[in-house]
Order: C-alpha cells, then structure tokens, then sequence
C-alpha cells in the first residue's frame, strides 16, 4: 500500500467515524426529548394524583361530618317515633275514658231521669 492509499482509507475510516459520532449524537439527543416528555407526562399526572388525593381528603372528611349527621339525625327520629307512640298510646286511653265517663254520665241521666219522674 502506498501512502497515499493508506491515507485515503484513514480518512475514509475517520469520515465513517464521524459519521457514526454524528449518528450516536443524535440518537442521544432523541433519547433525551423522549426523556423529557415523558418527564412532563409524570409530572402532570403527579400534578392531577396531588389534586385526586387533596379532593379524596376532602371528600372523605364530608363523607364522615354526613354520617355523624345522619347518626345524630336518625336518633332524633327515633325519639320522636318513640314520644308519637307513647302519646298516642296515652290520647287512646284518654278516649277510651272519655266514652266510658259518657256512658256512665248517660246512664246516671237515665236513672235521676227515671227516679225525678216517679217521685214526681
């Protein structure tokens, strides 16, 4: 090989190098806006899983205030089913008393009726 020979394949085999120097170069640089964008995806969503979790808290604290208000609630309702019956219970009696004392207060008209008329 003559010099001349030598030196055209020397710089024929530093041409390729640059040119797979150039290729590597770029292929890094494409890895890395992948890189990127996936980075601004994680954090957009890290972002979005923030807001999800802040507006679980606060739902869930709503979701507690509810059923102890729901608790204190079905309670009163309760107490009042409770206090209806009784005082029902107790107005049927008092009716129940109100037709006896006619009857009797019927009855005894009846008798001072009958006993005014035959000492009349």
């Amino acid at each position: 090989m003559t010099r001349l020979t030598r030196y055209l394949a020397q710089a024929q085999q530093g041409a390729t190098l640059q040119n797979y120097n150039n290729e590597l170069v770029k292929c890094i640089e494409d890895l890395r806006e992948k890189r990127e964008e996936v980075n601004k995806h994680i954090l957009k969503e890290e972002e979005e899983k923030a807001k999800i979790q802040k507006d679980l808290s606060i739902l869930t604290d709503r979701l507690s205030q509810i059923n102890e208000s729901l608790a204190r609630k079905a309670q009163a309702r309760n107490e009042y089913d409770k206090t209806i019956q009784e005082t029902e219970a107790a107005y049927m009696k008092i009716l129940e008393s109100s037709q006896t004392l006619l009857h009797v207060l019927k009855r005894e008209t009846v008798n001072l009726t009958k006993k005014k008329q035959s000492s009349s």
